[in-house]
């Protein structure tokens, strides 16, 4: 046994381990279910207090943790079972025969009231000890109490309801003045709104319940022996603290709604289940002569709230005038009724008792039996032993209750924290649909169980039902893990087997049509699912296989989209002749492979739009790879056609700037075929520098002699520097032509003349024109009139060149006079030369003898020097240490050789008897002499200042430190 004091705290650790056991329960994850259940507790779990009163229980009140007993004539013993180790006692302060008749304890287990068998009332509060007596309540038997919830506080009870064993309601109000210096009568006020009456005339007050509805409408519930009465009112908003007389009022004049019973135990007891705190009740029960009444509470109807009324009756072990109930206790599925000696629990679902607790003889006979609307603890007490039941998981076997009624939603509420039952429920529920040829209900049901595929499979094929068969497939499918892809394929083809065989049935009855849109629909979406796009694409040649021998063309193209297999889609288009169609899917997913692919055979149908489709296509096509398209389509296609192939080359070329030959080649020949005056155009826009031209010119000089195009033709003439031959077809065309080309070779005058000689020789002798011959002459200053003579036949007369000869012989006149002219200014500028000559040989520079080298700062006069005319003077060696690195390679080879053969005359002969003409004689034979040697080394080193001239211009860019030892100077520093 446990104290009062501590088994409030056992209560909340039995609950926790019972929720974390059942959070172990699931579904193992091979896919079966485990049947096994846990250890199942009884439900309605009984304790007794170990707690042993001084004196006899007279009454009991339990709300929100605040549990209050009267003990003997003049005890209160209040306990906080929230601090269970704090009881108080309270004394009554009554030596007379009062006893407490009945206590009333409000839903915030804040205030008290304690009736009297002497018609009195007394009040206490939580957060006093003194208790207080009700002045204006004196003179009435209190036996119900309706409290307010929704505006009572812990000082403050609001306006409540106070039913009277005279068939009377009062409306009355408590309120505590905390901190007041002069005591005040707590009842605020307590007037009389109602009268309860029965056939023989006011019946005692036996329950009181106040509710709220919606759109602030108000139901109160009160009860008398036999009926059960229900008042209806709306009370304005803001005006709640005046009370319920206004609703009262509403039936002054005719009885409110009530439901009466024959039957009648001397009194009644209604007890309500309010799921959460601070919410409505959901239903009730009421306790009463014939059984009980118990039912649902709907807030939304009018006059109303209760609804789904059943009655129970009394079973024959309960006879009223022996062994009548004493209380009711309503849970969530269940109602307890407390009889003299034991308990039992009636299940709301169906009726049936599924509990009944006996108490021993030695306890006593039960009192009452109370429940915590906070904690949904219940409490049952004799004169002797208090009693607490727990109750737990009320809830487990409900959904077996439902499932049997074959109520499948509620069953499978009450069960989807249990695998194991969901899936029973799931079974009953498929099998109960089967039954009822409700088919595909029950497929979606018997997808979500673990019952055998197979069978289940089968069992809708033998009914013929294979809209329910591929319901039942696509609900397992969708089950299915990733892992799964040996199920899912199998499902996947089968479904698509369904599919278009159901479609097939459908297409050919005109009176299915609807019903064959919306399966077309289904399918799609099942082809299009994200969720099968994987295997669907890993498996479709199996799909297609599928497609094409039900001869299914229109899904087949859709599933090519959706595979993203365009090129099967734009096949297809084009096999039917749907060649916008097909160039409508390549425009819309630019693709350029099938571009190149399907351009041949669409640009001989649709040639412009497939033209406008590549130009919109831009660079990201390759127009090599279409002109064997555009070969194809230019030979059998008529001009106005070919326009369409020279509008995308000339796109590709202004436009996209290609410089692929192939393309400019093609482009020229289209030009050559159909357009000769773009011909010309395109030539000269290309140029005439050969390396920025991308045609080949050999190729376009052949294509444009075979069409006759002359022009054309010299032009490339002229860019391929082939001016003879240009000038020559020129001639054929236009002189003008061809005197332009004659002036091309600007640096080859030999050339110029000859290309004027052969345009001159035309016009004597093809055109006989002496007048433009003559123009020739003027146009070019290398032709003379001796030049063209040859030309002209022996009858011309000489009248015709008079003019011209005249002009010659002056020319020529002029040129002996600038000769002349020129020869006097070469003896003059001789004569200065040889006189700067002499003057140099002459010329001196006077050295002191302080001077020192420039290059080491060491007397000058100690070793062979170099004098500059800028001052400058350096020693031979000097000189020649600083010029050496700086010359180019060649010279500093030749600067070595020069001094090999220096050293190599300065050495003493071996003969000293050789005769002095010796040198001579070898010298005339090839060989330089020394002082030739030495002038040759002077050009090399001394050919400028070292300071002054380009040679320190030429280093100013050179480091001060050599970097390969730029490191070693670095570390010489340190």
């Amino acid at each position: 046994m446990a104290s009062i004091l501590d088994e409030y705290e056992d209560s909340l650790y039995r609950s926790a381990s019972v929720q974390q056991s059942r959070a172990s329960v699931g579904i193992p994850h091979s896919g079966y279910v485990n049947a096994r259940l846990e250890k199942e507790t009884p439900i309605f779990n009984k304790q007794r207090i170990d707690f042993a009163p001084p004196e006899k229980i007279n009454s009991l009140v339990v709300s929100s943790n605040q549990l209050c007993m009267s003990l003997g004539k003049d005890t209160l013993l209040r306990i906080d079972l929230g601090k269970p180790d704090e009881p108080n006692q309270v004394e009554l302060g009554r030596k007379d025969e009062t006893r407490v008749y009945k206590m009333f304890l409000d839903h915030t287990g804040s205030h008290l009231l304690i009736a009297l068998n002497t018609s009195e009332c007394l009040y206490l509060n939580r957060s006093v000890q003194k208790v207080r007596a009700l002045s204006r309540w004196k003179g009435h038997l209190i036996e119900s109490v309706g409290w307010n919830k929704f505006l009572g506080s812990e000082t403050n009870t609001g306006p409540i309801l106070v039913g009277t064993a005279q068939g009377h309601i009062y409306e009355a109000e408590i309120s505590v003045s905390e901190g007041s210096l002069f005591s005040t009568n707590p009842d605020q006020y307590f007037r009389q709104v109602y009268t309860l009456e029965e056939e023989s005339g006011p019946a005692p007050v036996c329950c009181l319940e106040i509710e709220r509805g919606i759109e602030g409408k108000f139901f109160i519930i009160a009860t008398t022996r036999k009926r059960l009465f229900q008042f209806v009112g709306r009370v304005p908003e803001g005006t709640e603290q005046q009370g319920f007389s206004s609703i009262f009022a509403m039936h002054a004049d005719h009885l409110p709604s009530f439901r009466e019973f024959p039957a009648n135990l001397g009194f009644s007891e209604i007890a309500f289940y309010t799921p959460k705190l601070r919410s409505n009740p959901r239903s009730f029960a009421w306790m009463m002569g014939n059984g009980v009444l118990y039912g649902t509470l709907d807030y939304s109807r009018p006059d109303s709230i209760l609804s789904d009324e059943r009655v129970w009756v009394y079973p024959s072990d309960i006879d009223i005038t022996v062994n009548k109930p004493i209380s009711i206790v309503l849970t969530q599925f269940h109602f307890l009724l407390l009889l003299p000696d034991r308990v039992k629990a009636v299940c709301t679902l169906n009726g049936q008792v599924v509990f009944q607790d006996l108490f021993l003889e030695k306890f006593g006979l039960l009192t009452r039996m109370i429940k915590d609307p906070t904690v949904h603890q219940i409490w049952i007490h004799t004169e002797k032993v208090v009693f607490r039941y727990h109750v737990q998981r009320e809830s487990r076997d409900v959904w077996k209750m439902y499932m049997n009624m074959n109520k499948f939603d509620l069953a499978k509420e009450y069960c989807k924290d249990r695998p194991e039952c969901l899936d029973i429920v799931l079974a009953k529920e498929a099998e109960h649909c089967f039954q009822n040829k409700r088919y595909l209900d029950s497929a979606k049901c018997y997808a979500l169980t673990q019952n055998y595929f197979e069978e289940i499979a089968l069992k809708f094929i033998e009914a013929k039902q294979e809209e329910a068969l591929m319901e039942f497939l696509i609900k397992k499918l969708s089950n299915l893990k990733p892992s799964e892809k040996t199920q899912t394929t199998l499902l996947t083809t089968w479904l698509t087997e369904l599919y278009l065989n159901w479609l097939g049935v459908l297409e050919g009855d005109p009176s299915q049509r609807n019903l064959y849109l919306d399966t077309r629909e289904k399918f799609r979406t099942f082809l299009s699912s994200p969720k099968n796009k994987d295997c669907l694409f890993n498996n479709r040649a199996s799909i297609y296989e599928l497609l094409a021998s039900h001869g299914d063309t229109e899904h087949m193209v859709y599933f090519a989209v959706i595979m993203q297999d365009y090129e099967r889609v734009v096949a297809h288009h084009c096999q039917h002749d749907e060649y916008d169609e097909a160039l409508n899917v390549l425009s819309r997913h630019r693709d350029e492979k099938l571009f190149y692919k399907f351009s041949p055979v669409l640009i001989q149908h649709i040639p412009k739009k497939v033209v406008d489709a590549w130009i919109s296509m831009g660079s990201r096509l390759d127009a090599r790879n279409l002109i064997p398209a555009l070969v194809n389509y230019s030979q059998s296609a008529s001009t106005q056609q070919i326009n369409e192939a020279i509008r995308y080359m000339e796109f590709c070329v202004y436009q996209l700037e290609e410089t692929q030959q192939a393309i400019h080649n093609y482009l020229l020949s289209l030009y050559a075929l159909c357009r000769p005056d773009s011909l010309l155009s395109y030539l000269e826009q290309a140029g005439t520098n050969p390396n920025r031209i991308h045609y080949d010119l050999k190729y376009a000089l052949r294509l444009c002699a075979e069409h006759g195009h002359h022009r054309a033709c010299v032009h490339i003439y002229k860019v391929m520097e082939l001016y003879e031959e240009a000038v020559d077809l020129a001639l054929q065309v236009d002189v003008d032509l061809a005197k332009s080309c004659a002036d091309l070779p600007e640096d080859d005058e030999e050339l110029r003349k000859k290309l004027w000689l052969k345009i001159a020789r035309h016009v004597v002798q093809e055109e006989k024109d002496v007048k433009k011959a003559m123009a020739c002459l003027s146009s070019c200053a290398l032709l003379k009139i001796e030049d063209v003579l040859p030309f002209f036949p022996d009858f011309v007369t000489i009248d015709h060149f008079k003019e011209a000869i005249c002009n010659s012989l002056e020319d020529y006149n002029k040129h002996i006079e600038e000769l002349k002219r020129e020869m006097e200014e070469a003896t003059q500028s001789a004569k200065r030369i040889r006189e700067d000559i002499q003057e140099m040989r002459n010329k001196y520079g006077s050295v002191e003898p302080q001077e020192k080298c420039a290059a080491c700062d060491f007397p000058l006069l100690n070793r062979p020097f170099y004098l500059f005319l800028c001052g400058h003077m350096f020693h031979y060696d000097c000189l020649l240490q600083a010029v050496l690195p700086n010359l180019p390679a060649y010279k500093q080879a030749k600067l070595e050789d020069l001094q090999k053969k220096l050293a190599a005359t300065s050495q003493p002969s071996k003969n000293h008897h050789r005769p002095k003409d010796a040198d001579t004689i070898s010298l005339g034979k090839g060989q330089q002499s020394r002082e030739q040697i030495k002038a040759d080394i002077d050009d090399i080193v001394a050919a400028e200042c070292v300071y002054c001239g380009e040679l320190m211009i030429r280093s100013i860019d050179k480091p001060f430190i050599d970097p390969q030892k730029y490191e070693e100077e670095m570390q010489s520093w340190l």
